[in-house]
């Protein structure tokens, strides 16, 4: 038996769940307009050379966030729709894997370090495995690392 419906109660929550969407769009538009004014001035400092872009790009993260950051850059392709659920699937894959707390651009590394270090195993270049490997090895955690090394170690005696 379903409860009884409280037409006030159900008002008040369907005003306060739209009072948070609107919230959130409002929210959204304002990081997308900060992004674009940020794209403005980037462009201005390259047609400017103000700065190397490289320095520029590490001390607007460092504004933004309050850290150091290694270099990075903003990269766009095209995906067509039915490609979108399965790179979806996978950033979130590998999210939970990872840590919630990493970047999408981080899980995409991770993703294409798994695959490289796949499509070299049998006759690929041993120096992209051992890259790929390598990444993975400076994110583990202190007492992985350890663990792996032992390992490692162990196998090559």
């Amino acid at each position: 038996m379903l409860p009884k419906l409280n037409r006030r109660r159900a008002f008040f929550v369907l005003a306060r769940i739209d009072e948070i969407l609107t919230w959130e769009q409002q929210k959204e538009a304002e990081r997308d307009t900060k992004f674009v004014e940020l794209g403005q001035y980037l462009c201005e400092v390259r047609a400017g050379q103000y700065w190397r872009l490289e320095n520029l790009k590490r001390e607007v993260e460092k504004e933004l966030t309050g850290q150091e950051t290694e270099p990075w850059e903003i990269v766009y392709f095209k995906l067509y729709k039915s490609q979108i659920p399965v790179i979806e699937q996978a950033l979130e894959t590998a999210a939970r894997m990872l840590g919630s707390d990493r970047s999408r651009g981080y899980c995409l590394e991770m993703i294409c370090a798994d695959f490289l270090a796949g499509a070299n195993l049998d006759n690929g270049d041993p120096e992209t495995l051992l890259f790929s490997m390598t990444r993975f090895f400076k994110f583990l955690p202190c007492q992985q690392k350890q663990a792996f090394l032992q390992e490692v170690l162990r196998k090559a005696s």
